[in-house]
């Protein structure tokens, strides 16, 4: 467990970082698979922004709070490091992606990515995504219990597909998904072994079904010219000429592909559960759709959507999509007057921080004008923070505002008022029972 060892550390009048281990063996793992630890402040308020647990069969150090986790995030004396942290969780799954570069290494490859990001090509992307989006909604059934999140999911893995790989989503449609379920599903399995019919050995399998998957469609993209973000991955170069090699290419097409579809199914999903709960957010962001007179939007359009930059704002404050992340220290370092030793998993809980009482007025409420008045505006941080921002947030932010347009335009929906939302946080926050809606098309 994390000690204050070094004397020059208490020399320094550096704490020790307080915390409890949980139960034996097993720590807090089963309350973070059954999502009752840390994702809520009492954890915050028993030890304060810095402390420690036992989960996974390691031992975490926990930050919580705009102050210490804007430290981790900029990273001043490089004592972060995100590869081996983020490995012990999703290295064998998502294995070279840019989360799980460091320093030099990961700004050379953000610098090549980032290119597939611009304006430009965020323009293109939309333009592509859109008719997907309404050919799919078009055949969405109405209905007393439309179950939303695996209707999304398909939805975003479309789009994903189609402005990222170029292509339609054929026959192997079911297959990826489950692929990228597994791959997800793993990163928190308790039995981290590949033994047969575990979610470890699961993820394992749905690493490989991707990689054999991609490997033809990146000789393809090699080859074309194309505007999706698999030909962009093969052709782009660095300051120096620099490409990605086919096996770099396959990499970071895994990583965006799960971190595009997953997060933006989570915040869609969100969104329409908070706009199903309060039907005057649904007006209100329905007349500005409306008034832009238009089904396809443009990219110069998603500024006049305010209502639902709010709304988008505060449905992933209250359900973060990525709820926290990991680094492990490479160091000694202080953050904010505690001691953290050489080698600690520290986790930023970004969630957590979203429901801190004494940042947010009544945080589990539903008040996007919040963001307006500029409430916890230091403690919003759902996309990270630092160098390791993450990279696809305009694109996730552009992909999910056109799909809320789209159905504004053609549906109204809505829950029981006593319907509240289960989350099961075992990997990326998913409704328990799919978000069960009645769905009328307009």
């Amino acid at each position: 467990m994390p000690v204050l060892a070094a004397p020059d550390a208490k020399a320094a009048g550096l704490k020790p970082i307080p915390g409890d281990p949980g139960l034996p063996i097993l720590g807090r793992s089963l309350e973070y698979l059954l999502g009752t630890f840390n994702y809520n402040a009492d954890w915050y308020r028993r030890f304060g922004p810095v402390s420690w647990y036992r989960s996974f069969g390691i031992t975490l150090v926990s930050v919580v709070g705009p102050e210490a986790s804007k430290v981790v995030f900029k990273n001043s004396d490089r004592a972060y490091a995100n590869e081996p942290g983020w490995s012990f969780f999703l290295g064998p799954f998502f294995k070279r992606g840019l989360l799980l570069l460091d320093f030099d290494e990961h700004l050379q490859n953000r610098r090549i990515l980032q290119q597939a990001f611009t304006r430009d090509r965020l323009i293109g992307y939309l333009a592509n995504m859109t008719p997907v989006m309404r050919d799919i909604l078009g055949r969405w059934k109405a209905g007393q219990d439309f179950r939303v999140f695996p209707a999304v999911k398909n939805l975003t893995l479309n789009i994903a597909s189609r402005t990222f790989v170029g292509e339609e989503v054929g026959p192997e449609n079911d297959k990826v998904i489950q692929a990228f379920v597994d791959c997800v599903e793993a990163t928190t399995a308790i039995v981290r072994a590949p033994i047969p019919g575990t979610l470890w050995w699961r993820g394992l399998r749905g690493r490989e079904f991707l990689e054999t998957y991609l490997k033809p469609r990146v000789a393809e993209a090699r080859k074309a010219d194309r505007e999706d973000l698999l030909a962009a991955l093969c052709h782009i170069e660095d300051e120096g000429g620099e490409r990605f090699s086919d096996e770099d290419v396959i990499n970071h097409m895994i990583f965006l592909l799960m971190a595009a579809h997953d997060t933006s199914t989570v915040t869609a999903t969100a969104m329409i559960y908070q706009l199903a709960k309060h039907p005057e957010w649904q007006e209100r962001c329905r007349a500005e759709s409306e008034a832009l007179g238009k089904a396809e939007l443009e990219y110069g359009d998603l500024d006049k959507l305010a209502s639902l930059d709010l709304v988008m704002k505060e449905s992933i404050r209250i359900t973060t999509p990525i709820p926290g992340v990991i680094r492990k220290t490479v160091k000694d370092t202080e953050l904010v007057g505690y001691h953290v030793p050489k080698g600690s998993y520290v986790t930023v809980a970004m969630h957590t921080t979203h429901q801190l009482e004494d940042v947010w007025k009544n945080p589990k409420t539903f008040d996007p004008e919040r963001h307006v008045r500029g409430e916890g505006k230091d403690a919003w941080m759902p996309f990270g923070g630092g160098v390791h921002k993450c990279i696809g947030m305009y694109f996730g932010g552009m992909e999910v505002k056109a799909l809320l347009h789209q159905m504004l335009l053609n549906f109204t929906w809505s829950v029981p008022a006593d319907y509240k939302l289960d989350m099961d946080y075992s990997s990326l926050p998913k409704p328990r029972d799919g978000l069960k809606i009645s769905l009328v098309r307009r």
